[in-house]
C-alpha cells in the first residue's frame, strides 16, 4: 500500500514538474514571438513613413545622384523590405542598432551613454507609485468609510491627470515658485542626481499612483474578506499579523501585475517628462530622433522599449506561482 501510495507521489510530482516545463516554455515562446512580432511592425511602420531619409541625412545640403545612391547603400536604404529587415533584425540581436542619421554615431552607444539618466528616473517613479498606492489602497481597505472615499477621489484624479500636466504643476509649484528643487538638468552625484529627478519622477508616478491604488484597494479589500481571514481573526491571530501574512501576501499577484504594465508605460512615459525637464535620456533623445527623422535610433529605442515591457511582464508571470501558493497549486495563472 505505502509502496502504491509512493509510486502515484512520484508519478504526480513528475507531471507537475513537466507541466510548469511546459509552461515555461510557451511563455518563453509567446514572449520571442511578442518580440519577432513587434521588430516587423517596428521596420515596416518607418519604411511606410513619407518622404526621403536620405535628406534627414544630408542636413539641407545639395546632393549628387552619385552621393545620394553612396547615403543610400551606406545606411542599407537601398535594400528590399524582407532583405533590409533580416539585416536589421540580425544586427539588433547583437545589440547593433545602426548608426545615428543625425550624430554619426552608433545608436547603441546613443542609447547607452543615456540609460542611466532614464532608468534612475523609472525606477524612482515606480518606487514612488508603488509605495505610496499600496499604502494608500491598504488603509482604505482596512480602515473604510470616509478614509476610503477619500483615496477613491484621489486615485480618480490621479489617474486622469496626464504626465505633461503634472510637469507643469510641479514645476510652477515647487520649482519656480517655491525654489525647493531645480527646473532642469540631470545633476551631478548620486545624491544630487536624486534631487533632480524629484519633480519627474513625481510628475511619472502621479497616475501610476492612481491605478495602483484603485487595484490594490480592490486585491486587498477581496482578500479581507476572505474566510480564512475570518479563521486567523477568530483563532486571537493579532490584526497586524493576519493583513501581512493572509491580506498583504496573496494580494501581491494582481500587484506584481499592475507593476509589471505600469512599468512598460513608465518606460514610454520618460517621453514626455525628460523633454518638459531638459533631461538629456532616452526619452527626450526619442523625440529628437523623431523630429529629426533619425531612423535608426528612432528603431533602435521602440525595439528596446517592446523588449523591457515583454520582460518584465514574462518575469512577472514567472514569478507568479512562486509568490501565490494558490498560482502555485491550482497551476499558474494570472
Amino acid at each position: 500500500m505505502k509502496r502504491t501510495s509512493k509510486r502515484a507521489s512520484k508519478r504526480a510530482s513528475a507531471a507537475s514538474r513537466r507541466g510548469l516545463a511546459r509552461w515555461i516554455g510557451a511563455r518563453a515562446l509567446g514572449a520571442a514571438l511578442t518580440v519577432l512580432i513587434a521588430s516587423v511592425l517596428i521596420y515596416g511602420a518607418l519604411r511606410l513613413v513619407p518622404g526621403d531619409p536620405v535628406l534627414a541625412v544630408a542636413g539641407g545640403r545639395r546632393l549628387t545622384p552619385d552621393q545620394i545612391e553612396a547615403l543610400r547603400h551606406r545606411y542599407g536604404l537601398d535594400r528590399g523590405f524582407v532583405q533590409g529587415y533580416l539585416a536589421w533584425v540580425g544586427d539588433a540581436a547583437r545589440l547593433d542598432f545602426g548608426t545615428s542619421f543625425n550624430y554619426q554615431t552608433g545608436v547603441t552607444q546613443l542609447i547607452a551613454g543615456r540609460l542611466s539618466v532614464s532608468g534612475l528616473l523609472i525606477l524612482y517613479s515606480a518606487a514612488l507609485a508603488v509605495l505610496l498606492g499600496s499604502a494608500v489602497a491598504l488603509a482604505s481597505a482596512v480602515r473604510g468609510g470616509t478614509v476610503d472615499r477619500l483615496a477613491a477621489a484621489a486615485a480618480s484624479v490621479t489617474t486622469a491627470t496626464p504626465p505633461f500636466v503634472a510637469a507643469i504643476v510641479l514645476l510652477t509649484v515647487f520649482s519656480v515658485r517655491l525654489g525647493w528643487f531645480p527646473a532642469t538638468g540631470a545633476g551631478e552625484g548620486f545624491a544630487d542626481r536624486l534631487r533632480h529627478l524629484t519633480l519627474p519622477a513625481a510628475a511619472m508616478a502621479i497616475a501610476a499612483f492612481g491605478v495602483l491604488a484603485r487595484v490594490g484597494n480592490a486585491a486587498f479589500a477581496d482578500e479581507l474578506r476572505r474566510e480564512h481571514v475570518d479563521a486567523a481573526r477568530g483563532r486571537g491571530v493579532a490584526g497586524a499579523a493576519v493583513i501581512r501574512r493572509h491580506v498583504v501576501r496573496n494580494a501581491l499577484g494582481p500587484l506584481l501585475t499592475v507593476v509589471a504594465l505600469l512599468l512598460g508605460s513608465l518606460f514610454v512615459g520618460t517621453a514626455v517628462v525628460e523633454t518638459a525637464f531638459g533631461l538629456d535620456g532616452v526619452g527626450s533623445l526619442l523625440v529628437s530622433s523623431v523630429q529629426r527623422r533619425d531612423f535608426p535610433v528612432v528603431q533602435g529605442i521602440a525595439l528596446l522599449a517592446v523588449v523591457v515591457f515583454v520582460t518584465v511582464n514574462t518575469l512577472v508571470d514567472l514569478a507568479l506561482p512562486l509568490i501565490d501558493p494558490r498560482a502555485a497549486a491550482g497551476g499558474p495563472r494570472r
